[in-house]
């Protein structure tokens, strides 16, 4: 059963440094609000930006992360993603934290965050701007160009998109998934600025490459990560039929879709009994459950079955068992895309115009955190009727054969509940909200109402029973 975990020992510094900062920061959070002390802000000793001394993944700091590249090489760019929704490379100059590399390579990193990127230079509609790329999500990678050059032991960075001004939703989610015990990505607030631009405040995290992978499993398997233009469902042994269904991200060493394809074939086609009874020596069975119930906690909709197919599957080569890894978390606690790009089904099992039975009655449409209808999100924990299908929105075989079985969703069930209860009654989920904005006030890309609101609307989902 899931407790909250000790952080494994690589990744404990961020815990060290950024709960450290808790005693300079008043916290009120409620059902209503969540207000942050200025002042002891203004007197935390804590540097405004990073220096090139910081850890590079030193979360209790602001970094700073410039990067310029041709423009000429940019427009082509953006007009190849606008014809086609290929995401090609180009060569820029990377500055982190006052250390510069050259021939970086960057990309843009993204699917429904860069709806109708390009249409907008001529008047068409689009969630994000060609004439803005220091809003854009990007993938920026040392070693593209430049064999082995990295920062730190860092070659890939992700620069995510958020319909917040804070990314607080994400980066809280991210640091409670990982003390509920499953793999996650280490985040920090960064000062992003491109060609020049004004810094914007922008959330990084790792991206899930082989030195991630090593981090937090093996570095003898695979790390297989799902397409939005994909599924869990099976197209035959051609590893061709997988193209954009799944990539090999890490292990490529022995880069190889079969171990991917066969568990496939099991989660779609084994009777109900070999299922029920073989599933656990092709699946991390209690992962699963503590990754389903969290993205519950979380509201994430966009989660495995959601309209994203947002996840990775890592293979352990030794035990031949499979765990998913979440990812892609801009659209926690109750963050929609603009005009509900990507939404295809509301919480609850309604449509996107007339939700049903959605969470403390969130309207799933508009931009931005949501502040729950009539106080906090009720929890739905199983003891209140957890609905059939558990906290996806879209189909996915493996989801709905997992809460289909009485023990499985027993496992579920309970993780739910002690998850419910770690996180969220014990006060560890405000302490961390508490931690991050702290870090944002020390900060003038942001101001402290946007903080205290952003962070109110987040710590309104730590409340059980409404």
């Amino acid at each position: 059963m899931p407790t909250v975990s000790s952080p494994p020992a690589i990744r404990l510094r961020r815990f060290v440094v950024a709960f450290a900062t808790i005693i300079s920061v008043g916290l009120v959070a409620s059902a209503c609000g969540f207000t942050v002390d200025e002042a002891a802000a203004e007197d935390s000793s804590a540097p405004a930006t990073a220096t090139a001394d910081v850890s590079v993944m030193d979360p209790s700091v602001i970094h700073d992360i410039a990067v310029s590249f041709d423009e000429d090489a940019y427009d082509a760019m953006i007009d190849a993603y606008a014809a086609t929704k290929d995401k090609e490379w180009i060569e820029a100059t990377v500055m982190i934290d006052g250390v510069t590399y050259e021939q970086v390579g960057l990309r843009l990193k993204g699917n429904s965050s860069l709806r109708g990127l390009g249409d907008d230079r001529a008047g068409g509609a689009s969630t994000v701007s060609a004439d803005d790329p220091s809003g854009l999500p990007w993938l920026i990678r040392f070693d593209k160009y430049v064999e082995g050059q990295n920062h730190e032991g860092l070659y890939d960075v992700v620069i995510r998109s958020n319909n917040t001004e804070t990314s607080l939703n994400e980066a809280v989610a991210l640091d409670l998934l990982e003390l509920a015990g499953l793999a996650s990505q280490d985040a920090i607030a960064v000062a992003f600025s491109v060609n020049g631009s004004e810094s914007t405040l922008r959330l990084a995290i790792e991206h899930p490459d082989d030195v991630w992978m090593d981090d937090n499993f093996a570095d003898d398997g695979a790390l297989y990560k799902a397409e939005s233009t994909g599924d869990y469902s099976y197209r035959g042994d051609d590893p061709e039929a997988y193209d954009e269904v799944f990539d090999q991200e890490a292990g490529k060493d022995s880069e190889d879709l079969t171990p991917l394809i066969e568990f496939l074939d099991f989660i779609n086609n084994a009777d109900d009994a070999t299922f029920n009874a073989e599933l656990a020596d092709h699946l991390d069975i209690e992962s699963f459950a503590t990754y389903l119930a969290m993205q519950d906690l979380i509201d994430n909709f966009d989660d495995i079955n959601g309209p994203g197919n947002n996840s990775y599957l890592y293979f352990d080569s030794e035990t031949e068992i499979f765990t998913v890894v979440a990812w892609d978390h801009n659209l926690a606690f109750g963050v929609r895309n603009n005009d509900g790009v990507g939404l295809r089904v509301a919480p609850g099992g309604g449509s996107a115009d007339a939700p049903a039975g959605g969470p403390g009655g969130r309207q799933p449409n508009g931009a931005g955190l949501q502040p729950p209808a009539g106080g906090p999100p009720e929890r739905q924990l199983p003891e209140e009727g957890i609905p059939a299908g558990g906290p996806g929105e879209q189909a996915n075989v493996l989801v709905d054969r997992f809460l289909a079985n009485p023990g499985f969703s027993a496992l579920y069930d309970s993780a739910l509940v002690e998850l419910d209860a770690s996180l969220y009654e014990s006060g560890v989920a405000a302490e961390v909200l508490t931690t991050w904005a702290s870090v944002l006030e020390t900060s003038d890309l942001v101001t402290s109402d946007t903080i205290a609101e952003e962070s109110g609307l987040v710590a309104a989902y730590f409340h059980s029973g409404g």
